[in-house]
């Protein structure tokens, strides 16, 4: 009898517990207890500390060439040797993760934050706000992202990073902002928010104080699965030129230089890393994604 007011007083007290925790932090536990993920997140955080602390690994500048150990083979001083011009592919390998990463990040939160602000005001809004926003968005669906960039590119006469950050902001926000709409709509019709707007709170503060954070698990989730996509935009657009400076080392820019066919059957040293960088980071961030998408799923929850 006694051993059974026990039992009941730990249940009681275990119930307490998890009621006490924040839906945050169950979100939380229940990513980590995801082993896919969790191998993803540490798989990045790698690759993050190696593109941030290359030095610790190689003391080779990737834009400094040997030009008397040009086409070198794996030695122990270029362990994964040099290309034609006498860069070392390691060096540049290391350091080229920066301006995918960057891209890739930069980019991301800059599409979600454009796509958030457009999409939340013309789901809030709906009526003929939301048509007309909407057309907008059907009409830069359509705008052709490649020709873009040319266009960019030649007019101003840049080619970097922060040029196809911005490039991919301006042009990839509408299919966030289709979705963050969507979910806007779904979301104006909740009990909290009708009573907000009952007691008089303004629409922007039911915007950003209420509709936003609820929002933010689906925008989390979101933003992870497009880092992804623009780690191989990057890598993709690189590879064709239309990337950033040949001189500037990207895993894309190693790719275009080592494509042809006497490199890639006779120097797999080459082109290899830099593809096994490129496959392990989008896939350990779609990891994450799925992950969180899971985690922040109320249905997933047991």
């Amino acid at each position: 009898m006694d051993s059974q007011v026990v039992q009941g007083q730990v249940g009681k007290a275990t119930a307490s517990v998890a009621k006490s925790k924040s839906p945050f932090r169950l979100s939380m536990e229940r990513f980590f207890h995801n082993p896919l993920a969790v191998a993803g997140l540490i798989i990045l955080v790698l690759i993050i500390f190696i593109t941030l602390f290359p030095q610790v690994f190689t003391h080779y500048n990737p834009s400094t060439p040997d030009i008397m150990n040009t086409d070198s083979p794996p030695t122990s001083l270029h362990p994964l040797g040099t290309d034609a011009s006498g860069y070392d592919n390691l060096a540049r390998l290391l350091y080229g993760g920066r301006v995918d990463l960057t891209v890739a990040f930069a980019a991301a939160f800059m599409t979600m934050f454009l796509g958030t602000l457009y999409g939340g005001i013309s789901g809030f809004f709906g009526g003929w706000v939301d048509n007309l926003m909407m057309r907008f968005v059907d009409v830069m669906l359509n705008f052709p992202f490649i020709i873009l960039v040319l266009v960019m590119e030649s007019i101003l006469n840049i080619a970097s990073e922060w040029m196809l950050v911005l490039i991919v902001g301006i042009t990839a926000w509408p299919g966030p902002a289709r979705l963050i709409r969507g979910l806007f709509l779904q979301l104006r019709e909740q009990d909290y928010v009708i009573g907000a707007r009952t007691i008089g709170a303004s629409r922007w503060r039911i915007m950003f104080r209420h509709m936003l954070p609820n929002s933010m698990s689906f925008i989390i989730v979101l933003v992870s699965f497009q880092v992804a996509g623009y780690v191989g935009i990057d890598a993709a657009l690189s590879y064709l030129g239309l990337g950033v400076p040949l001189s500037v080392p990207s895993w894309g820019g190693i790719l275009s230089t080592t494509t042809d066919y006497l490199t890639m059957t006779t120097e797999p040293y080459a082109w290899l890393p830099p593809t096994i960088m490129i496959v392990l980071t989008i896939l350990s961030v779609n990891f994450i994604g799925d992950g969180l998408r899971d985690a922040f799923d109320p249905q997933s929850q047991a």
